[in-house]
């Protein structure tokens, strides 16, 4: 037998015993929070057309997707991303709805990576998106789910980071920037490369003042004073009013009392263009990378359909249970499962005892003896 067939395919893992079912405690305690907000859970296909997340629609690069033909020639695409499906959903079922609809969900998206640095390929994430209101009361809700939800797994030692994509866009157009130059700088600020996004700026002309107003993006991170810095950088109505409703948000999440979990980055932008507005991030201890990722995307249903804005946010599973056993979380441990050995002769017996046991929900397993 080749030993191959006993190995996994780089970036994906088996999941088994104790390690398992503290991922099973993390979930449930996720949508414990959920549910009590009033999100309904709904289930998407694993694999959808390709041009559900296509180019246009801003989502995951071609590369980076699993590709595959069915019998008629159709190219599907293991999702690598639930915003785009619950979209499509949404349009498809909900089309006349202008009532708030919330929508939960979870299960395992796939994203083929080249560079892995111990990245996995596949994860399990949970997210909720909420469709049809515009207003930052919504966008509060979203922080205040996350933020409550995460301390109910247990992890305390986290910030939410928050940033608005239109102050970036009010910015660029400010300066004049064509779409092309604007998606590059994007791409550079996002992967806070400084250097590569002064080296564009200049190479396009842009006028220097405008230059250091877009590579002070930088510098516009922490709490409330990092806003009204912000304010005052900005000559322009999009950029203005990015920041007033960030002001307004803070407000909001001070009466849900999840203020101190949040913090301020206007330098902050995602990969995926289809972000209209609010746009955030979760980082804590142990973790490297971001737990959970959100924002606002007013357009996205469009493409689909239905013109309703949208915002929501996934939050990585398996990240989340890193950051708990590397921080010292306590979990639950199981009930021990109880062995009932038998015999030929007193199977019968056995099997009440088992059947007494598990009806009082305490595990029991029949051995022959």
């Amino acid at each position: 037998m080749s030993q191959r067939l006993l190995h996994t395919p780089e970036g994906v893992r088996d999941i088994y015993g104790k390690e398992y079912a503290c991922k099973l405690h993390v979930e449930s305690r996720l949508k414990e929070r959920i549910r009590l907000y009033g999100y309904e859970e709904i289930q998407t296909p694993t694999f959808e057309f390709f041009d559900v997340f296509s180019r246009e629609i801003g989502t995951t690069p071609s590369r980076e997707l699993y590709k595959f033909f069915d019998k008629e020639g159709n190219t599907l695409v293991l999702r690598p991303d639930f915003t785009p499906s619950i979209a499509r959903c949404a349009a498809k079922y909900f089309c006349e709805e202008k009532v708030p609809l919330r929508f939960s969900y979870m299960g395992n998206t796939f994203t083929n990576t080249s560079s892995l640095q111990g990245k996995l390929k596949e994860v399990t994430q949970m997210g909720v998106e909420m469709i049809n209101d515009p207003s930052v009361e919504a966008d509060a809700e979203m922080i205040s789910l996350l933020v409550e939800a995460l301390l109910n797994t247990g992890l305390e030692r986290f910030q939410v980071a928050i940033g608005n994509v239109e102050y970036f866009k009010g910015l660029c157009g400010e300066a004049g920037l064509d779409e092309e130059t604007e998606a590059e700088l994007r791409i550079f600020i996002s992967g806070k490369n400084y250097f590569a996004s002064r080296e564009l700026l200049q190479e396009r002309g842009v006028d220097p003042k405008y230059q250091e107003r877009l590579l002070g993006l930088a510098d516009l991170f922490g709490h409330m004073g990092s806003l009204s810095q912000a304010g005052s950088m900005a000559d322009n109505p999009r950029s203005r009013e990015a920041i007033e409703r960030l002001g307004r948000l803070y407000s909001l999440l001070e009466l849900y009392g999840v203020a101190d979990y949040v913090s301020f980055d206007l330098g902050m932008l995602s990969k995926y263009r289809y972000y209209t507005g609010m746009i955030f991030k979760v980082y804590t201890y142990g973790v490297g990378e971001a737990v959970v990722k959100g924002g606002r995307y007013d357009r996205l249903l469009r493409q689909f359909g239905k013109e309703a804005p949208a915002v929501g946010f996934v939050m990585v599973v398996d990240s989340i249970l890193e950051a708990l056993s590397r921080q010292g979380a306590a979990f639950p441990v199981p009930d021990e499962i109880r062995k009932i050995y038998y015999e030929d002769g007193n199977f019968q017996e056995k099997l009440e005892e088992a059947r007494q046991l598990r009806g009082q929900g305490i595990p029991a397993e029949l051995v022959h003896g």
